[in-house]
């Protein structure tokens, strides 16, 4: 069998970063970026009040208190969005939050420290230099990498890009994924079940998997277990990768090995448990990766495989996260192969099994409680409680 690792690596070797495009900041969100984006102006690109009070010179309102207020007339007033003014010497000038502070002031005394006055305010407690007054360019200065590349531009980093002057972005765009369940047994979610049906559980778990991923899910219509008919609906797919499930195997109506076994697509034994039978290559020159059709092999085979191709294709970077955690309960593994067992978290840093029978490939139902999945050297044959589990995702 081969082991996972290599399987890993094939499959990740079959794809590449997408060229980079550039998209305004309001059609970047969930892409990635191409390159360091640096400031274009400061933020703030001007000194101005955090709070609503009056604009002073700190040195004329030194020993001020409500016993023995400074009373200072009050030369204008200013809203954000106004322009700069110039600060009278001995007077106040009435500012609100986000307001240009006036030339000659360097303190805002907020408005609760004052009596309020329109014309001449009673200041009621000294402020010091620089007191409630956001300095140009103390969040960021031109030329600052305000978004590295390889990033993913969340709402707060379109936010962070756009209060520094950067209008557009080049980025990894979301790559497409097409994605094709194979089976005569599959019948559509909320269909009446004929003998030996099932409904299609995979089609719908594949699509949102790939966009829990950060790709688009190119849903193709399900075929049955009859190769030509799988050929012409994979023949001219528009997409960056597919991924099909089902028929994988060695069995007689395995649809997807006997159509594809002889056009570029190797088809092997993974030492992985579950989702032992996998298929890589390409057809038609697009990268390909045939999954069983068990949902939780589904699930797994994702995760480990599928998941890799895509931060590769978006830029990301593909080595292990590292992260862990605790088992709080133990479980059984199975020998000589390398278990990927859904788990939930019971608390932070803490894990269980999510399926309530083990890591058979068919619990699906169990699997909506599935938040990760513990990855288990092939050596161990027991988790116990306590033990130390690596952690995969399968999301973005």
């Amino acid at each position: 069998m081969r082991e996972v690792d290599a399987h890993v690596a094939e499959a990740t070797a079959l794809v590449s970063t997408l060229a980079p495009v550039t998209l305004p900041l309001r059609e970047a969100f969930g892409t990635v970026a191409a390159s360091d984006q640096e400031a274009q102006v400061p933020s703030p690109p001007f000194d101005n009040s955090a709070m609503d009070g009056y604009a002073v010179r700190a040195a004329e309102v030194v020993g001020a208190t409500a016993a023995h207020p400074v009373r200072l007339p009050v030369a204008g007033e200013s809203a954000a969005g106004a322009a700069p003014a110039t600060l009278p010497p001995a007077s106040a000038w009435r500012i609100m939050t986000g307001a240009p502070v006036p030339v000659g002031a360097d303190a805002i005394v907020p408005v609760e420290h004052t009596d309020g006055a329109l014309d001449t305010v009673s200041v009621l407690a000294a402020s010091e230099s620089g007191r409630h007054v956001r300095r140009a360019g103390e969040d960021a200065l031109p030329g600052d990498v305000v978004l590295s590349r390889g990033e993913v531009l969340t709402a707060t980093r379109i936010a962070a890009l756009a209060a520094v002057g950067v209008a557009q972005v080049p980025t990894v765009s979301a790559p497409r994924v097409a994605v094709l369940a194979t089976g005569d047994e599959l019948v559509d979610a909320g269909a009446r079940l004929g003998p030996g049906q099932i409904h299609d559980s995979n089609a719908v778990l594949l699509e949102g998997l790939v966009r829990e991923a950060g790709a688009v899910p190119v849903l193709l219509e399900r075929v049955g277990d009859r190769p030509e008919q799988l050929l012409e609906r994979l023949s001219g797919v528009d997409a960056d990768l597919i991924v099909t499930t089902g028929g994988v195997s060695v069995g007689a109506y395995d649809v997807v090995k006997a159509a594809l076994a002889d056009r570029g697509v190797e088809f092997s034994a993974v030492a992985m448990q579950p989702g032992k039978p996998q298929g890589l290559g390409r057809f038609e020159g697009t990268p390909i990766a045939c999954l069983p059709g068990n949902p939780v092999s589904v699930l797994v085979s994702f995760a480990v495989i599928v998941a890799p191709m895509i931060r590769r294709l978006r830029g990301l970077d593909t080595a292990d996260a590292g992260e862990t955690a605790v088992a709080a309960s133990g479980w059984r593994t199975p020998q000589g192969r390398r278990q990927f067992m859904p788990v939930r978290f019971v608390s932070r840093g803490t894990v269980a099994p999510a399926t309530a029978g083990g890591s058979g490939s068919h619990l699906i139902a169990s699997l909506a409680r599935a938040q990760a999945l513990a990855d288990v050297a092939a050596g161990v044959d027991q988790v116990e409680p306590g033990a130390t589990v690596r952690i995969v995702r399968w999301d973005g």
